[in-house]
């Protein structure tokens, strides 16, 4: 529950149209539900203004399944993702969200290249200005997919460019306009990972660095890029794990949310 469905919840207690005990019922699950397996954080969307996001690897379908279904039972607003899922899961938890919830329009959306399932049921923009994705390569979309469905799922406008690294500058160059109008932007590159320092050099905006584990074996699986993003000459930039387009969607939401 956010701030939002806090204020409806105590409105329509006031008004008669929840009686004391259902609400003293609903009231049970903050701050949390306890599943045996997972304990669900209802209370993250009011504390931090985003819910809970569910990490699918590692994870079993049911699992997944019965924590999606606990936070859809809440009747709360807020849109849920799950990062890190496949075909299979996306199949149990369309079939699920399509029952949970009686009288909702929402329905999941798969994101194969990410694994990303998103579950909207906000399409309000809650943003002050466009959140950029910006990948180097179409080996790195992976990544930066995750990071603008997160962006999105968490209420913001967010586009993407994919395929600009350094080996072709003037692929960049073509979006100038779109990368000067951006409130925050979020550079994915793997290999030597220098397109982050490019872009930041362009632009006044704040940009969150994302390395990828793509490239070849002095690449280290990432390490390279981030140890190259780390000591990036640019000031404007701020780095987050190896391959952790969540991460930097999530804090692009935070920034473009100020």
């Amino acid at each position: 529950m956010d701030e939002r469905d806090i204020r409806n919840f105590l409105e329509a207690v006031k008004r008669g149209k929840v009686t004391v005990e259902n609400a003293v019922e609903r009231l049970r699950q903050l701050p949390y539900e306890d599943l045996g397996f997972a304990k669900i954080d209802h209370h993250r969307s009011l504390r931090q203004g985003y819910p809970e996001v569910i990490f699918g690897r590692g994870k079993t379908t049911k699992q997944i399944v019965e924590i999606a279904r606990g936070m859809l039972r809440a009747k709360a607003s807020h849109n849920i993702l799950i990062t890190r899922a496949n075909a299979k899961v996306f199949a149990a938890i369309k079939k699920m969200s399509r029952g949970a919830v009686r009288g909702s329009a929402a329905e999941a959306e798969f994101h194969p290249l990410s694994g990303a399932i998103a579950i909207k049921r906000d399409s309000a923009n809650h943003g002050k200005g466009l959140i950029l994705v910006v990948s180097a390569g179409t080996s790195d979309i992976p990544v930066a997919e995750e990071a603008l469905v997160t962006a999105q799922t968490m209420g913001n406008r967010a586009e993407a460019i994919y395929d600009v690294g350094v080996a072709g500058l003037h692929r960049l160059l073509e979006h100038r306009e779109k990368l000067t109008a951006a409130r925050v932007i979020i550079c994915v590159a793997g290999m030597e990972g220098a397109l982050p320092s490019v872009v930041a050099g362009l632009v006044a905006a704040p940009l969150i660095a994302v390395p990828t584990s793509t490239g070849y074996g002095s690449s280290f699986g990432g390490l390279t890029a981030l140890l190259a993003m780390l000591n990036s000459c640019a000031s404007n930039v701020s780095v987050v794990n190896i391959d952790n387009g969540f991460g930097a969607g999530c804090v692009a939401s935070v920034i473009n949310k100020l």
